[in-house]
């Protein structure tokens, strides 16, 4: 717990509202420009629109399903996009994600609070043992290895459940700063 206090208080020296500017330019111009390519490009590889990375859950029969559907050169894509692109985009969304909930919540006193800027980091971290275990049985198909097969989906729910919670908690960290900011509108026109 010690270690984690400390990681979370270094991000939060480091991380400055400036850094969180540049974390959202970052972030949007990736969803704008990069992911729709990346995204037409798979399609035209592997002809499908399916991929473990995006559901919140799949079963090992639904992973072997996708290795299918990709045939070998959309299976050999996969694998090279998972080391390549998808060692990227989770270090952009992570840097976006970890500055906004820093710069929210650093003003919180309270060290539990101020914990929450770790919550990315756990997303980042099932993120890439997700993309090692698809890749695996993207790798060894049609060979089946149980183990793999069943630790992706729980691995990729994982990812997405701290994704999910960071954004939540970004919404009302801001909702948050939006009444605060209020009130003390408020109060200073009364105390005029």
């Amino acid at each position: 717990m010690k270690f984690l206090t400390s990681l979370s208080k270094k991000l939060s020296s480091h991380l400055t509202p400036g850094m969180c500017f540049l974390s959202v330019i970052i972030f949007a111009l990736f969803l704008i420009f990069i992911l729709p390519e990346v995204s037409d490009r798979s399609y035209e590889v592997t002809q499908t629109s399916d991929s473990p990375d995006g559901s919140f859950f799949y079963t090992p029969k639904k992973l072997y399903s996708v290795a299918e559907q990709y045939g070998e050169s959309g299976r050999s894509y996969y694998i090279k996009e998972r080391f390549s692109f998808d060692v990227i985009w989770p270090l952009v969304y992570w840097f976006f994600l970890t500055a906004s909930l820093t710069v929210l919540y650093q003003s919180i006193t309270s060290a539990k609070w101020q914990l929450l800027n770790l919550l990315p980091f756990f997303g980042i971290l099932f993120d890439y043992l997700e993309n090692l275990s698809t890749s695996a049985v993207m790798f060894f198909y049609p060979n089946k290895v149980p183990v793999i097969s069943w630790t992706a989906p729980f691995f990729t729910s994982i990812k997405w459940v701290c994704i999910y919670a960071s954004f939540v908690l970004i919404i009302i960290g801001v909702i948050w700063k939006i009444i605060l900011t209020f009130r003390k509108i408020v109060y200073n026109v009364k105390n005029r």
